[in-house]
């Protein structure tokens, strides 16, 4: 499985950017996919997800900004980023969560490679 982020860039605070992540291989099924972060000296946060029903969370720095949606028949997650601040600034990462290749498989967890966000002031 693998999956392939897209949308990073720069940009100036107060902007938008809008991230892509389609996953492909082997996928039977998956509970989840979301956005994780992480800035420079920082441990790896939480920014979003969505169940595959469409159930949502968001980190509180982020609720009201930024907004996740899905599409499953192309396995891709998308997060519309708004009102960008500086302290958005990350690498965000791509997670898709207990993905099975088949329905007697138990599932993992995968990560993409990560893309830059750089919000300048």
């Amino acid at each position: 499985v693998q999956l392939q982020a897209s949308g990073g860039g720069l940009v100036q605070a107060g902007g938008s950017l809008r991230l892509s992540c389609a996953a492909s291989g082997r996928i039977f099924s998956w509970n989840a996919m979301g956005w994780y972060r992480q800035a420079p000296g920082e441990q790896r946060e939480l920014v979003a997800d969505i169940a595959r029903g469409g159930t949502t969370n968001y980190a509180d720095s982020v609720k009201g900004r930024f907004t996740i949606s899905n599409d499953n028949a192309k396995k891709t997650v998308y997060l519309q980023m708004n009102s960008l601040e500086p302290e958005d600034t990350a690498v965000y990462y791509c997670n898709a969560r207990n993905v099975r290749a088949s329905w007697d498989e138990f599932g993992m967890d995968y990560w993409g490679k990560g893309t830059q966000v750089t919000v300048s002031s």
